[in-house]
């Protein structure tokens, strides 16, 4: 087993995606955004699930918004263009299934489901 305290993991100072796990089945991402912060316009091929664990974000999905606070949890379709707007210090986790989705990296990029990013948050050990 392995377990994570979201709101306790350091903050990383910048909007670069933390990798909690990864695997074929799924992979686990946290992002700290500061005020005003934007992942503009994109799509991913994978399901996702993001959660607000902390502030206040503005979801974009096309021409709707939704403002999110924490603990809102919100699914996202595949290939569906979204984009994420912090409202105030905020803290996301993404779930993304299966990891990588068929199309995810282009042709000839490496796709690894368990290659951690080296600013992955480790699990703390008990």
């Amino acid at each position: 087993m392995e377990h994570w305290h979201l709101p306790s993991i350091e903050q990383s100072g910048t909007r670069e995606p933390r990798v909690l796990f990864s695997q074929p089945e799924f992979r686990a991402v946290v992002v700290d955004l500061k005020l005003r912060d934007e992942l503009g316009d994109h799509r991913v091929q994978e399901h996702t699930v993001l959660q607000v664990v902390s502030g206040r974000v503005r979801l974009g999905l096309g021409s709707r918004e939704l403002e999110c606070e924490a603990g809102s949890l919100v699914r996202l379709q595949p290939r569906e263009t979204r984009s994420v707007t912090a409202l105030e210090p905020s803290r996301i986790l993404l779930v993304l299934a299966p990891w990588p989705a068929e199309g995810h990296f282009p042709e000839g990029w490496e796709a690894d489901p368990e290659r951690i990013a080296p600013n992955a948050a480790e699990p703390p050990h008990d």
